[in-house]
C-alpha cells in the first residue's frame, strides 16, 4: 500500500522539513512501515510530498494509533492537502522485471 501526502509548504515556512523528518522517523519505526521519502517538485519549490509504503492498509491504520505517531505525525499529516492519500498497489515491476498484478482488497472493480 502506497500513502501519498501532498504539501504546499511556503518558503517562509523553515519549520516544514524538520518537522516532516521527524514524522518519517516516528512512522519508519512501526511495524508494517516498508519504505518512507520525503520529496519536493522540481518545478514548483513550494509542492512537497511525503510517501509511505507500507505491508497493508491494516498495518498503515494500526501505525497511526502509535504514540510517537500521534504525536510527531499526526500534526505533520493535517497540514496535507485534502485529498485522497491511500492508494492499493495492482501492479508493479521491479528494474527488467515483468510486471506483476495483484488482486484488489476491495468488492470487485467494473474495470477488472
Amino acid at each position: 500500500m502506497l500513502v501519498l501526502n501532498r504539501f504546499v509548504v511556503p518558503s517562509s515556512d523553515t519549520e516544514f522539513v524538520e518537522q516532516a523528518h521527524t514524522a518519517l522517523a516516528a512512522l519508519a519505526a512501526r511495524p508494517g512501515y516498508l519504505s518512507g521519502r520525503l520529496t519536493r517538485a522540481l518545478e514548483d519549490p513550494a509542492c512537497w510530498i511525503l510517501a509511505t509504503e507500507w505491508e497493508s492498509v491494516g498495518a498503515y491504520r494500526r501505525a497511526l494509533g502509535g504514540f510517537d505517531v500521534k504525536v510527531h505525525a499526526t500534526p505533520l499529516l493535517a497540514r496535507s492537502v485534502d485529498e485522497p492519500s491511500a492508494f492499493e498497489t495492482l501492479a508493479a515491476a521491479t528494474p527488467g522485471g515483468e510486471v506483476e498484478v495483484a488482486e484488489s482488497d476491495r468488492a470487485a472493480e467494473p474495470w477488472r
